[in-house]
């Protein structure tokens, strides 16, 4: 199969280490794309809940894939979470192609993306960790539970059911920290001047236009390989959120955005893609593409 080139693609909280992690999912995923920069925004590896007799040899392909990537020219950025905080003492390491950072700031064409986990906005991981890690083994116990239901549901020809996203859109005190986490983040974005916020953590994918009096920002969240199974892409200036479930491996020509787009930009960025190979992808000719990594801090 013909891998698509993408310039930047994010991927968030897959877990690798629970039942709920859906690893064979990803790797057909990340077996279908050939990107330039690949992010890693937090919660890959869920050390809160590691246990060494569980760890299937799905979740050690993902890492294998990744650091094979790494190795044939990808740009990886290990960006740390709550569940992979212990990787936190490693920020600002690299190894070749492969860095671990806390955040990051990338210019795309000409706009700055401000990219972080998002669980500094999470009052109950500062103030009570041991209260957010007993809601994570709970919320794991749910996913358990939530995939035997929707194998008998399978066998019955039925369609599948998330238990989880019933709870959260029932509950008004998560959509209330769902909102306020999306609001907080946008509005400091638009103090920063950033053109974009990306975050991860609450497992919710979004693309999304904010604005208030300061100005606007475009809040953009990965998701999850957990519940959604969803990431974000980068290409054409345009960002979209791929749905594995719907998108499947369908190509990036299918983005509405697309079709707004002139010909001869679409043309011009085709071409200019093909002309770098990925051995040729050090800083200097990522600087000329609008791709450099800026330094400036949270």
């Amino acid at each position: 199969m013909k891998k698509r080139k993408i310039e930047v693609v994010v991927i968030s909280d897959v877990h690798l280490g629970t039942h709920g992690c859906h690893a064979e999912e990803l790797l057909a995923y990340l077996n279908s794309i050939q990107p330039k920069k690949l992010i890693l925004n937090g919660d890959i590896i869920d050390i809160w809940q590691f246990n060494k007799r569980y760890f299937p040899p799905s979740h050690l392909k993902v890492l294998k894939k990744i650091i094979g990537m790494a190795s044939r020219g990808t740009e990886v950025h290990y960006i740390t979470g709550n569940h992979d905080e212990m990787l936190r003492k490693f920020a600002a390491t690299s190894i070749g192609n492969f860095n671990i950072a806390n955040k990051l700031v990338l210019n795309l064409d000409g706009k700055k993306a401000w990219i972080f986990h998002g669980d500094i906005f999470d009052v109950s991981i500062q103030n009570a960790k041991w209260l957010a890690k007993l809601g994570s083994y709970g919320y794991n116990l749910l996913i358990l539970i939530n995939r035997f239901i929707n194998w008998c549901l399978a066998k019955m020809g039925r369609e599948k059911y998330s238990l989880s996203k019933k709870i959260k859109n029932s509950v008004k005190g998560a959509i209330k920290h769902i909102n306020d986490f999306e609001k907080t983040a946008a509005d400091l974005a638009i103090e920063k001047n950033y053109e974009y916020v990306i975050c991860g953590h609450i497992h919710e994918p979004k693309k999304e236009l904010y604005e208030n009096k300061y100005g606007k920002t475009m809040y953009l969240n990965s998701g999850d390989w957990v519940e959604n199974l969803t990431a974000l892409e980068y290409s054409f200036k345009r960002w979209r959120v791929y749905q594995y479930n719907y998108d499947k491996l369908l190509p990036f020509f299918v983005d509405e955005d697309l079709k707004e787009m002139d010909m001869n930009e679409l043309i011009v960025s085709i071409t200019e893609e093909r002309k770098v190979k990925p051995s040729n992808m050090n800083e200097k000719s990522l600087g000329n593409q609008g791709l450099t990594q800026d330094g400036d801090g949270m």
